[in-house]
């Protein structure tokens, strides 16, 4: 039997002890889908992935992904982490891109060591699918704001890249710090709905050099809020397109997040295109942190 072995990375930081934690194991064939859910609950981030063969397939690696509560078929900060677990211990040379086959299918990683976005990974995810608007006053009432704190040019909508999401724009950073998910109401609004958490974003930031301020609350998966999140920004991403936010169908931006909980992150969004037709890319940087194996 291979050995047991795991890695821990922080993943959209710019230094250790930053960003978003995720564990990645290394021969995921040999445990059971039990298992896996037992090693996603133990480690507790808000994602832990499996590789499932060191092997490629389709021009790709097999891999899986769980929060503490259940396999979901697409995230952003596993696919970059991932990806740089496999380019780093599985491949050992450099390469230009490393691609996962996920649930949502096949996604590209592409490593830039030069250019525009030294040392950052960068990740084409699937194009943005627009769904409904909600009202905005109840989504404020269940995110434990008003409707005023709401930045009403645009919509609350439901967006997904392979993971739905709400987008809420919210006017300014006081009240993006003052928003806290209402449990009973929140969980009574997304009953029906495929999205299950939201992304609220300001352009007021902590850091000058940064555009966008971002919080994502992800309860219903068992993580009170996500300290980097790659897939919900994907989805802010298409929306930032889609709606001229910047005044243009294409938006090249700089995205902190995780700083009300003590993980500064730091995520780069491209995007460009109309309509339902978004290209979108996110970037950032991942940074080693331990590796470890599991006791017999």
């Amino acid at each position: 039997m291979p050995e047991p072995v795991f890695y821990i990375v922080d993943v959209f930081a710019e230094s250790k002890y930053a960003g978003n934690q995720l564990a990645v194991f290394r021969h995921g064939k040999v445990y059971s889908d039990i298992e896996m859910q037992q090693l996603a609950k133990e480690m507790n981030y808000s994602e832990t992935t499996f590789i499932i063969s060191d092997e490629p397939r389709n021009g790709g690696y097999d891999v899986r992904i769980f929060t503490p509560a259940e396999e979901i078929p697409f995230a952003g900060h596993p696919t970059l982490g991932t990806a740089y677990i496999i380019a780093r211990e599985i491949i050992g040379s450099p390469v230009e891109e490393v691609a996962l086959n996920l649930m949502v299918g096949q996604i590209p990683v592409t490593f830039r060591a030069s250019g525009d976005s030294p040392g950052y990974l960068w990740m084409k995810q699937k194009p943005p699918e627009f769904g409904d608007i909600l009202d905005g006053a109840i989504m404020a009432e269940a995110l434990g704001l008003s409707a005023e704190d709401l930045d009403e040019r645009f919509p609350v909508e439901e967006v997904s890249t392979g993971l739905p999401f709400f987008i809420v724009p919210v006017k300014n950073l006081d009240a993006l710090k003052r928003a806290r998910v209402q449990r009973d109401r929140f969980f009574a609004l997304i009953e029906d709905s495929e999205a299950k958490a939201p992304l609220l974003f300001c352009p007021e930031t902590y850091r000058s050099e940064n555009d966008l301020n971002v919080r994502v609350f992800v309860d219903y998966y068992n993580i009170p809020e996500d300290p980097a999140t790659g897939s919900a920004n994907g989805c802010l991403a298409g929306y930032l397109a889609k709606h001229a936010y910047f005044g243009s169908a294409r938006i090249d931006v700089r995205v902190e997040q995780g700083y009300e909980i003590g993980r500064p992150s730091l995520l780069l969004l491209k995007a460009e295109g109309s309509g339902d037709e978004v290209a979108v890319q996110v970037g950032g940087k991942v940074v080693m942190v331990a590796e470890g194996r599991l006791t017999r």
